[in-house]
């Protein structure tokens, strides 16, 4: 969907409620409170109707994203358009002017699009070949010597650096990505054997070909029904099929977007930005992912 189609599908609120009403009710308006399908929309509050069995009005977008929100629509879609069509996000800067907002509300409108995103409903379970792996985001670490008073000053790389670890799964038939922050756990560990087959176990089915590499913390699928195949990178990057290229490059996509549009993301967010990309990898035709989001932001 280019900038002159969105015109032409949303030239006003109407509209937008319309479109939405398909998504939503796609049997037809019934009434969120008792399900009657005798319903009337009312003429002062288009976004409202009233029900003719149990006489109660409802929102018909009523435990969705947009419920408390007092941004005109035709922005809220425009604010969607936009952050599909940019491939590495946008920032709330850059939607603030984009849409005349103030960066309080920008910044509240990406968020709520990326809780859409990551909404579990459009989950599958992945199957057949898989590629697993981890990788570390965050700021560079400091180099030697450059602030005495700083206990982390050393330049560790890979899996000795106090990055905020990410593990990553991704089924190479279908090219669908899944991936989640790794927090320690209650001794302080993290990428465990069971906290990586606790991600893997949420979309994988448990007789599939997982291919990593030779981190040991991945013998622990040994304990599965899984068919465990590694390459050891410090010697090779692919032994004929046996390979994680396809989540590394993931990755890249993953931190040009964090590192070039975001620039810096706290933990406390991470998930919700890792959510994005996973939904930009998972949906490239534009005009359905914009469906998606709208069904998603329906929150269950």
């Amino acid at each position: 969907m280019d900038f002159l189609q969105f015109l032409d599908q949303f030239p006003n609120e109407q509209k937008i409620i319309i479109y939405f009403i398909k998504i939503r009710y796609p049997k037809g308006v019934a009434c969120n409170h008792c399900g009657g399908m005798r319903i009337t929309q009312r003429k002062d509050k288009p976004r409202f109707f009233q029900c003719n069995d149990c006489n109660n009005s409802f929102s018909v977008f009523q435990s969705t994203i947009f419920e408390k929100s007092d941004t005109d629509l035709r922005k809220w879609m425009f604010a969607i358009h936009l952050f599909l069509n940019a491939k590495k996000g946008i920032s709330g800067y850059q939607l603030q002017r984009e849409i005349k907002v103030t960066y309080k509300t920008a910044w509240r409108m990406l968020k709520q699009i990326r809780k859409a995103m990551g909404n579990k409903q459009s989950q599958k379970q992945f199957e057949a070949i898989i590629e697993m792996d981890e990788t570390y985001v965050g700021g560079k670490p400091r180099k030697k010597g450059k602030r005495k008073d700083d206990d982390n000053n050393e330049n560790k790389r890979g899996r000795g650096t106090k990055k905020t670890p990410v593990v990553g799964v991704l089924e190479r038939n279908g090219k669908k990505v899944h991936a989640r922050v790794a927090l320690p756990n209650q001794e302080g560990r993290r990428l465990t054997g069971k906290q990586l087959l606790t991600v893997l176990a949420e979309v994988c089915k448990t007789d599939s070909i997982i291919m990593t590499d030779e981190f040991r913390a991945y013998n622990y699928l040994k304990t599965t029904n899984h068919i465990h195949l590694k390459v050891d990178h410090q010697r090779e990057f692919a032994s004929g099929a046996i390979h994680t290229n396809s989540i590394e490059s993931f990755w890249a996509i993953l931190k040009r977007g964090v590192y070039g549009i975001y620039h810096q993301v706290s933990v406390k967010y991470l998930q919700e930005y890792v959510n994005e990309f996973c939904f930009r990898y998972n949906n490239r035709d534009i005009e359905k992912s914009f469906d998606l989001v709208l069904s998603n932001a329906i929150q269950k």
